[in-house]
This record gives structure tokens, sequence and C-alpha cells, in this order.
């Protein structure tokens, strides 16, 4: 558990923001007005949080395991936003769960893959892994 706060430091602080948005009483901005914002933010989140999981584990591995990657990259954040909808539906009685909000969440995991197998790899990979 320490080596996972010590090689994923912002990784492990995204996700205790997510629980704390997830579960406690949104903010009054003015901007969910705005048609469509709340899935923009679910997206954004979770876009974020898969970019950072990736940079993370590229930093730290010279030779990735691709089927932990996978693991830990696509399939532990939509699993993640899963458990945060049903925990929205069943332990708030101010938020509930929304299957739009788990379809945002993980296209934004999957567009969060996307952009760092396209852009992010390469960067931190120059050697062609």
């Amino acid at each position: 558990m320490k080596r996972i706060f010590r090689n994923y430091p912002l990784a492990v602080i995204l996700l205790l923001i997510i629980v704390c948005l997830s579960l406690g009483t949104p903010p009054q901005t003015g901007l969910e007005e705005v048609h469509g914002m709340d899935k923009i933010v679910h997206f954004g989140m979770y876009f974020t949080l898969t970019v950072v999981i990736w940079i993370e584990y590229l930093r730290h591995h010279d030779h990735p395991d691709w089927t932990k990657l996978v693991l830990f990259a696509f399939i532990a954040p939509v699993l993640f936003s899963g458990a945060m909808e049903v925990a929205q539906a069943t332990l708030t009685v101010n938020r509930q769960g929304d299957w739009m909000d788990f379809l945002a969440n993980s296209i934004g995991v999957i567009a969060g893959g996307a952009a760092s197998w396209f852009c992010i790899r390469p960067l931190l990979w120059k050697d062609g892994n």
C-alpha cells in the first residue's frame, strides 16, 4: 500500500477528490443551468484520472506490463465509477446514482486512455516501447 502512495500520489489524491465530490453536496455555481454540464464534469474527472494513472505508471516502469496497465488504467477506473454511482444511490440523501453519469465516466476513461496512448506514451517513451 505504501508503494501505491509513493508511486501514484496524484492518482490517489484524484481518487479522494472524486469520492468527496461524488458523495458530498455539490456546490451551487450556476453552471448546473448549462445543459449537459454534469456529464462534462463526469467525463473530465475520469479523463483526468486515467491520464494521471498512465503518466504515473509510465514514469515508474521501463518495461510495462500491459495487462496491469489495462487493469489499473481502464478496468479499475470504470469499476470505481460504478461503485461511486451505487454509493450515491445508497449512501447519500442528496445525490442519486445515474446510468448516464456512469456512461460519461466510462467514456472519459476510454478517451483518457486513447489520449495517453497516442500523446503521453510517445512523450515518455522515446525508445519505441
